[in-house]
Order: C-alpha cells, then structure tokens, then sequence
C-alpha cells in the first residue's frame, strides 16, 4: 500500500491513482487546537479529497474521560467508524488540512484497534491542493461497515504508568510540543494546566520532522539525525506524548516508519500530566546525553 514499512505513507500520486480502487476509503481527519480559529467539519464540508468522510476527533471519543479526545472503549470506536463506511477489510488513507497534524492521531488509533491497513497522506490536503488534484463539496453518504475491534493496550500510556516509569527509567519519554512550551516559557493552550514537561522526558517538536518546503515527513536518514539530536537512544523504548495526545501521535508516526515497534503514546498527554495536582514538573531545556 505504501512506500514505507507498516503502513506509513501514501503520496498524493500514489492516492491519486488508487482513488476509485472499491476497497479505498479516505478520510479527512482535520483538527483545531483550541486557541486556534477554524471549522472543520464546515471546511470539510466545503471542500475534500472526493469520497473522504470526516473523522471528528472530538466526537469519536471516551464519553466518560474529562480528558479531550481520549481513545474511546473499542465497542465505541466499532460503532462510530461502522457508520463512516470503515471497516474490514477496507485500506483507509487519512489527511488534514494543515499538512502533517491530526491525521497521524487517527492514524495511530486505527492501529491501536487492530487496523492495519491504513496510512496518512504525506503532506495532507495542502500538496493535494497545491498539485491542482480534484476537490468535491458533496455530501458522502458511505455504506455502513463492520469494524472488527482488537484494542492492542501495549500501544497506549495512562498516568500511573507513566509517574511508574519516573522511578524506572524504563521507557524514554519524547514530548512533541513547541520548545516553549516544553520549557515552561509559553503558556499552554488550555489554560488551566501548568506549564512544563515530565520530568526527564525530551523534546522533538513534531514540526521539526516535515519539510518545510511541502509539510511531508523527513527522509528516514533525516528523522534518524532529528532523533539522535533529540537525546532518543535507539536500543530503549520510547513513549511519545505532546499537549493532548494528537501531535505526539506524528513522533509515533516517524518511529514507525523508520520500523521501530518499541513504542507508545501517552494518551491523557500534558493535558492529563499538566493538572493542578501531585505530578511532578519540570521546567527549562531537556538534559540530553
């Protein structure tokens, strides 16, 4: 399906050829931070890849989590995606608006479910649109699909084991936030929450790992380089994590496409981590080496 090992990537040529395949599904997956302005669904609405339903991270969620967005019983997720047409058997090709964002989060719980056959559209709807490629304003009315939901939960962090893993050492922690905010110097989006990283954790802002020419992942010898210079040690598993669980799901993104399986991602995120409460913070430059 793609040009990367596990399902990775797709280019846009590669989608464009395949796009009236019967099995293809595609899927726009586009997300606002939010301190950030914007619609998506009425821009999906407006214009998308022709056939792409619309994922709404904030709806296909856990009901009963006052995190945002948490991945959500497998029970939950079968029933929301049935009904966007997405299910076995189908290869799922997921894109955002804003290049390489939210898609690889959709991407990512896909996975977790069991689903591998799926893959983000490297550089998203911007080099779609920038290639002059056909856009459709018409409402999708897909066919319902059965969705055969395996939750792999060796994918996925929750709190306690990640305040476990300060006392281990055992996995290392790689935070996709803006340097800033990593550091304690900007404050974060949700107001409420401190500012700050985990303590040890390290930092490789996931905007670091596109090409600024296009919005497409970095060349694997170039992730690699952005890895090392991070502080990521090769022989150690990793936990991603980022300010809600979306941008980090790019770092899990790049780990897999360079054929790393050691790793996971913290879903509560800093948005879990950041709360008033006992967690420890720390503030200023990661300690790498």
């Amino acid at each position: 399906m793609t040009q990367h090992p596990d399902h990775c990537l797709v280019t846009t040529d590669w989608l464009a050829a395949h796009l009236e395949d019967p099995d293809l599904r595609v899927v726009d997956a586009t997300y606002y931070l939010p301190n950030e302005e914007g619609n998506a669904r009425a821009e999906y609405e407006a214009e998308h890849i022709p056939g792409a339903v619309f994922f709404d991270i904030d709806a296909i969620k856990d009901p009963k989590s006052p995190l945002p967005h948490m991945l959500p019983p497998p029970e939950i997720f079968s029933s929301k995606v049935r009904h966007l047409g997405l299910g076995d058997g189908n290869r799922i090709v997921v894109y955002d608006r804003k290049g390489l964002f939210s898609a690889a989060r959709v991407w990512w719980s896909f996975r977790v479910f069991g689903h591998k056959e799926i893959a983000v559209l490297d550089g998203g709807l911007p080099k779609w649109k920038a290639e002059g490629r056909p856009l459709d304003d018409r409402p999708v009315a897909p066919m319902e699909r059965h969705f055969t939901a395996r939750l792999d939960s060796t994918q996925v962090r929750d709190r306690s084991q990640m305040q476990r893993n300060l006392e281990s050492g055992k996995e290392q922690v790689l935070d996709a936030r803006a340097r800033a905010r990593f550091e304690g110097e900007a404050p974060e989006p949700r107001p409420e929450l401190r500012s700050g990283h985990i303590p040890g954790s390290l930092n490789l802002p996931f905007t670091e790992l596109l090409d600024p020419a296009d919005g497409t992942l970095l060349p694997p010898e170039a992730l690699r380089a952005r890895l090392e210079a991070a502080g990521v040690n090769n022989d150690r598993p990793v936990v991603t994590t980022c300010g809600s669980g979306v941008t980090a799901a790019v770092l899990s993104l790049a780990l897999t496409c360079l054929g790393r399986r050691d790793h996971a991602l913290y879903d509560g995120s800093w948005a879990d981590w950041g709360q008033a409460g006992e967690t420890p913070v720390e503030s200023g430059p990661a300690t790498v080496g």
